[in-house]
């Protein structure tokens, strides 16, 4: 753990989002969550911004993991809504109070409907930001319109990150602030390169490299094993050597092995072509 956060240290990564769905949180128990939290902290606490994701399916368990992040010295919070069971959106806002008001840590939202089943209300987001430590949303929703909506929705300046990988780019363009992905893990250097050339206004490169970003995403999604194994299997190709995902999750099948390799090849080759700016 200590030598992939390094490794993203590296790569000229500015922060870290700790424990998400790349992370693969709703697998691990409480102490395991906390125990990558520590790796992290003892490796680039300090080096780089860190975002401890610690929502948890019980209140009880989100506020330790929000407590125990605070004492590391992370620099905010974020959570999904709490999930299976279907809530109105008093018990929602009561489960992210909790997390807020148990620490003095700055607190993000992470709007994710498609896999929590809740999609993040215009109305309970303004509601939300009227508490000072609430800072803003990482959306992962599909419509890119929502980071348009999010960022123009309370009195208090929000602050919004893109969730989609697959539109970072578009959400730049309707005013996301920055990017929090899973697919990063394994091609920092094209979205660095990618946020470059937007902040220096060459939309076409911006878009260009979007559309090899795309491509790759496209190419690992094709295996029958899932994203995240997938992507584990190209960082030991590179000498981080991380495990395999955690069951029910599928692991990458022998056939996996070529697209694997193509994808691998696709991130090579476009790291190649879109060299970063010094």
């Amino acid at each position: 753990m200590e030598k992939l956060a390094n490794y993203y240290l590296d790569k000229g990564v500015k922060g870290l989002y700790v424990g998400g769905s790349s992370g693969e949180c709703i697998y691990q128990t409480v102490e395991e969550r906390k125990l990558v939290l520590e790796h992290v902290m003892r490796a680039v606490g300090g080096k780089m911004t860190i975002i401890a994701h610690i929502a948890a399916p019980s209140t009880r368990d989100s506020v330790a993991l929000a407590k125990h992040a605070e004492s590391l010295g992370v620099d905010a919070l974020a959570a999904i809504p709490p999930i299976y069971f279907v809530l109105p959106e008093a018990a929602i806002r009561a489960y992210w109070l909790a997390m807020v008001e148990a620490t003095k840590l700055d607190f993000i939202i992470y709007n994710i409907p498609q896999t929590t089943g809740y999609a993040l209300s215009p109305k309970l987001f303004r509601e939300m930001m009227s508490h000072s430590q609430v800072i803003g949303v990482k959306n992962s929703s599909m419509p890119v319109q929502d980071i348009y909506l999010f960022k123009h929705s309370s009195e208090k300046k929000a602050i919004v990150f893109n969730g989609p990988d697959e539109q970072f780019i578009a959400g730049r363009i309707m005013g996301a602030d920055a990017g929090i992905g899973g697919t990063y893990g394994v091609m920092p250097e094209l979205f660095i390169a990618a946020n470059q050339a937007f902040a220096a206004n060459d939309i076409q490169k911006a878009q260009e490299i979007q559309n090899s970003i795309d491509q790759i995403i496209f190419t690992m999604v094709q295996a029958e094993g899932n994203l995240y194994a997938v992507m584990k299997r190209i960082l030991a190709k590179h000498g981080m050597e991380i495990g395999t995902v955690r069951a029910p999750l599928p692991q990458v099948t022998e056939k996996d092995h070529t697209i694997i390799d193509k994808a691998d090849q696709l991130i090579q080759a476009a790291i190649a072509k879109y060299p970063l700016d010094k």
